[in-house]
């Protein structure tokens, strides 16, 4: 097809605050200009790339990434770390070292029930999944033909959308993820992220003691 629609994909893609599925483009085309319009999703996906090609011909910060199967702007990587100094929302959302590792089994294990995933982990782990849950990174997937029929847990389509990812498939493999730990980048930011946490404890103890002293 024409280029009709590459400036209407554009601002449907910029305005949506979620990650934007080819169907979703299609209908919203087609509830404007009729249901004759002929596009599909090979289109969509022709166009999106086309745009990207503009973006990087003109040297832009971002560009259009597919993430849990739709389409989403992004800062590219090279700047992550300016938008990441302006953006407080994603450290409210930081999880920590045992949801991460929590989080981590169930992605590769999923389904999976709390009595393997505690086996696993040697841990209860009946706060953090409350948690997981409570933030939609998890989801109940239904029951185990086990004895008890205990739930099963598996990832959702905001854990992709957290972590970046376009579906399961794009998880490090585990010899991927033991290069990624050993790599100087990550173990920098590991550490700032370890300092910034005990910071913030600090801050929190100082601030209840400095509270509870009115003897002045």
């Amino acid at each position: 097809m024409d280029n009709t629609y590459l400036s209407v994909i554009e601002s449907l893609i910029f305005s949506s605050d979620d990650s934007l599925a080819p169907d979703e483009i299609i209908r919203a085309i087609k509830s404007i200009d009729g249901e004759d319009v002929e596009i599909s999703r090979s289109d969509v996906e022709v166009l999106v790339n086309q745009l990207n090609e503009k973006y990087e011909s003109s040297e832009s910060s971002f560009r259009i990434l597919k993430i849990a199967n739709g389409y989403i702007f992004a800062t590219l990587e090279t700047f992550a770390k300016y938008v990441g100094y302006l953006s407080s929302e994603r450290a409210k959302r930081r999880l920590s070292q045992a949801a991460l590792e929590t989080l981590s089994i169930i992605a590769y294990k999923q389904p999976i029930t709390k009595p393997e995933l505690e086996s696993i982990r040697g841990v209860n782990s009946d706060y953090i999944l409350t948690t997981l849950l409570e933030k939609n990174l998890i989801t109940i997937k239904g029951r185990a033909e086990s004895v008890g029929r205990p739930l099963l847990y598996g990832t959702t389509d905001e854990f992709l959308k957290y972590f970046g990812l376009n579906n399961l498939t794009d998880l490090p493999k585990p010899r991927e993820i033991e290069e990624i730990m050993q790599d100087e980048d990550f173990i920098e930011q590991k550490r700032k992220i370890m300092m910034s946490d005990l910071e913030e404890k600090i801050e929190e103890s100082l601030g209840g003691e400095s509270g509870g002293d009115n003897s002045d």
